[in-house]
């Protein structure tokens, strides 16, 4: 099956533009709109909406959308069987996972994982907990790193408990004490991620009964750590994200005691491709080891 026209339009869709899909693919872009073009005359009505801000899904482009993944999908496991067959590991596997993953881990497994399959490809996406979700759900992503519970409705394999921590200016007077009580945590100027990714730190703070005094909202974990450093407020974070971000900061086991759990979530589940199930299985034999 010639699949490279929907290869065209998923790239379009991911970038929301006709030049950064033609690069990417390595086209012109008069080529990526004769493909459009052709697929729209094919379906037999627009597939997008261009402007000056980009190019966006019609109606019925996005219902067509997941049809579209699961063709190329379908594809890839494919190819990736067949390598299979003739002995060789190849393929391309997208991983969706947030910050902490991103920073502290991903580096390693894709070094170890290349070293045994280098015909294997990535592609990366980076983004946070609700992002991730997205990318799972609509086939975006093959694999992905979440935080437990999920309300995604996939096989999810827990991977390690990773605890919260209060984060504190170095000065503050709750630096001072051996653990932090998440209400003392609560009644400072709080600064917190967007409530699409403020699980944890939410979580923590309503198992104790407290409510949060929120000053500051961002996406990005590490402005968070900035800020505190900066005396602007309070945080609650994971550990692994913390990880090599001490020195500005004060970081202090929560009373009541407060984790997340890090998970591996495969939503094509035994249908997954080779290469994928490869993947997910050297994961959790990498964090078992050195996690």
């Amino acid at each position: 099956m010639d699949t490279k026209k929907y290869e065209v339009f998923e790239k379009i869709v991911e970038y929301s533009s006709l030049t950064r899909a033609a690069e990417e693919l390595g086209l012109t872009q008069s080529g990526v709109s004769h493909v459009l073009a052709a697929l729209e005359e094919e379906f037999g009505f627009p597939l997008l909406r261009r402007s000056r801000v980009g190019a966006r899904l019609t109606p019925e482009g996005e219902a067509l959308m997941p049809r579209v993944r699961e063709v190329l999908r379908s594809q890839e496991r494919l190819e990736q069987a067949a390598a299979e067959l003739r002995g060789l590991a190849a393929g391309t596997v997208r991983v969706a996972t947030f910050t902490s993953v991103a920073v502290h881990w991903l580096p390693g497994m894709l070094q170890e994982f290349q070293a045994l399959y280098p015909r294997v490809d990535f592609r990366l996406f980076n983004g946070d907990y609700h992002d991730v979700d997205r990318w799972l759900s609509d086939g975006s992503a093959d694999v992905g790193f979440v935080a437990l519970p999920t309300e995604l409705r996939c096989p999810c394999t827990p991977l390690k408990e990773d605890r919260l921590l209060a984060v504190l200016p170095k000065n503050h007077p709750l630096a001072a004490l051996e653990v932090c009580p998440a209400a003392a945590v609560a009644r400072e100027p709080f600064i917190s991620l967007l409530e699409t990714s403020d699980d944890d730190a939410r979580r923590a703070l309503e198992a104790a009964g407290v409510t949060p005094n929120v000053r500051f909202t961002t996406k990005d974990d590490y402005a968070i750590i900035a800020m505190v450093e900066q005396g602007l407020g309070v945080s609650i974070m994971p550990e692994l994200l913390l990880t090599g971000r001490e020195d500005g900061v004060a970081l202090r086991p929560l009373e009541p005691a407060a984790s997340r759990t890090l998970a591996l979530a495969v939503p094509a589940g035994d249908a997954a491709g080779p290469a994928t199930r490869r993947f997910a299985e050297f994961v959790r034999e990498w964090v078992e080891k050195n996690a």
